[in-house]
């Protein structure tokens, strides 16, 4: 991994995340809570289907008796499978490595989804129930040069979506709960087979998932690992969704582990998570949803470490009407009183950053978002005669957005608004329709005039109008010059 960075842990919201970790370490990987350290079990599908397959006990018999395993592995899944919990513990204290090498020889040698279903509940609670379990399959993979994860990641090819995902929560247990740490090709395989999951439609054990994410995010190097594979865009665009509010938390739960470390939280900045979180928390509905916005809008706020970026977040924030819903949440009264705390700290601190943003910070945050909308720069005439120049900056950067927005979106509110910003740049700025057609602009802006959109057509028409005004305005003054 070629990327370094520091994670900030000196401040009291750090501590949180510590003890969130804590208690994460000591129970499952479904819901965890950033405010206590007693980790709820959240109910989901496997875990249900779990209930089951521990109730149906594997015949260990029948196998010995088709010669399917041997006598020694007999031996030992039965007196496991049959003892109490002390003389389970004894077991695994005292032959750890050879029960791990029968659990896997098991997997290895029966076939039925049953069989594999119970064998990887058996190991996942083992591991639950005392996380220093991990070692044994570490000592037998080192004595069978292999790595601890391997015999389940071969896990996440098979069919039985339960097997699947239990082999992923058990990966996930033996690379975090270890000092050891997965890399290479192996890692970027998980991580990629967790982005997979998340992105795809059909998938019922989402929660599952996205708690292995919960998981492998609070360690720093599978951080920056779960970054440098397109992580932050994966995360956006599944809470862009439409998604049951569990799920909803424990995603954000990420963003918010992932803006603890100083790097990432720099480039969290170039996508578009401010506007989807500002969405979800003017509706959302559960105080945790709510009190995990707030705490990931702080850390934006807290950890970057760079002024200018602080900046950009507070204004794209302020531009996503962040405050308007925090005005809101003033009158609520919550259970939690960090929720206050980072309510009154996030109001003060977006306050004052209104009162030091110019009009055209807030059109570029806006423009930047591409969330555009009839705030009034967009009809203010001298917002237009002062700052149509600065559209040239950096490239033409904003000018490229607007052209790719009346190229690609779907909305007419977006369209409306970007004609009509691109008509007032053309009529304030000398050489711009110049620049329009070099972008490739004037197209898209014509095509409009034919939209199924009244307020698109029109806006499209005036824009279309001022280009051609420009243009004869331009050639009247040559023509006087020329005679002059």
């Amino acid at each position: 991994m070629s990327i370094t960075a520091p994670v900030t842990s000196s401040t009291a919201g750090y501590q949180r995340l510590n003890d969130v970790i804590t208690g994460l370490d000591k129970t499952s990987l479904s819901d965890e809570d950033p405010k206590s350290p007693t980790v709820q079990v959240a109910t989901n599908l496997l875990a249900q289907q779990a209930v089951d397959v521990r109730a149906n006990r594997v015949n260990w018999q029948s196998y010995l008796q088709g010669n399917m395993i041997n006598a020694d592995e007999y031996a030992v899944i039965h007196e496991y499978d049959t003892a109490k919990s002390v003389r389970k513990d004894q077991l695994l204290s005292s032959s750890g490595v050879q029960c791990a090498r029968t659990f896997l020889n098991l997997m290895r040698k029966i076939a039925t989804d049953k069989s594999i279903q119970y064998i990887l509940t058996l190991i996942d609670d083992l591991l639950e129930e005392k996380p220093e379990r991990v070692a044994i399959f570490y000592e037998f993979g080192r004595k069978g040069k292999t790595t601890a994860w391997n015999p389940f990641l071969s896990m996440l090819t098979r069919n039985d979506p339960f097997i699947i995902n239990q082999a992923a929560r058990i990966i996930c247990k033996i690379v975090c709960w270890s000092g050891e740490r997965m890399f290479g090709s192996d890692l970027e395989y998980f991580i990629n087979w967790i982005k997979k999951q998340l992105t795809t439609p059909s998938n019922e054990y989402k929660q599952t998932v996205a708690g292995c994410l919960q998981m492998i995010v609070r360690i720093d190097d599978y951080r920056l690992a779960f970054v440098e594979l397109d992580g932050i865009q994966c995360l956006v665009s599944v809470l862009s969704g439409k998604l049951g509010f569990q799920l909803q938390y424990q995603l954000l739960f990420c963003v918010w582990q992932l803006a603890y470390n100083t790097y990432i939280v720099q480039q969290l900045i170039n996508f578009n998570i401010v506007t989807v979180m500002a969405g979800i928390l003017s509706e959302a509905g559960k105080e945790k949803v709510t009190r995990i916005i707030l705490a990931t809008f702080r850390n934006f706020l807290e950890k970057p470490g760079q002024y200018e970026v602080v900046q950009e977040f507070a204004l794209s924030m302020i531009q996503c009407k962040v405050l308007k819903s925090l005005n809101l949440l003033e009158g609520w009264k919550f259970d939690d009183p960090d929720i206050d705390d980072d309510l009154l700290y996030l109001i003060n601190k977006l306050q004052e950053s209104v009162q030091e943003f110019s009009s055209f910070d807030e059109y570029a945050t806006e423009v930047k978002s591409g969330r555009l909308e009839w705030s009034p720069v967009h009809r203010s005439e001298k917002f237009w005669r002062e700052n149509a120049i600065r559209l040239n900056e950096h490239s033409h950067e904003l000018l490229k957005i607007l052209t790719r927005l009346l190229e690609c979106s779907k909305e007419p509110l977006i369209l409306s608004v970007a004609a009509h910003d691109v008509g007032q740049y053309v009529r304030h700025h000398p050489r711009g329709k110049h620049v329009i057609e070099n972008l490739g602009c004037k197209q898209h802006v014509m095509q409009l005039m034919t939209h199924d959109d009244p307020t698109v057509r029109y806006e499209a028409l005036i824009a279309v109008q001022k280009l051609m005004v420009h243009n004869w305005e331009y050639l009247g003054k040559q023509l006087q010059t020329a005679t002059s």
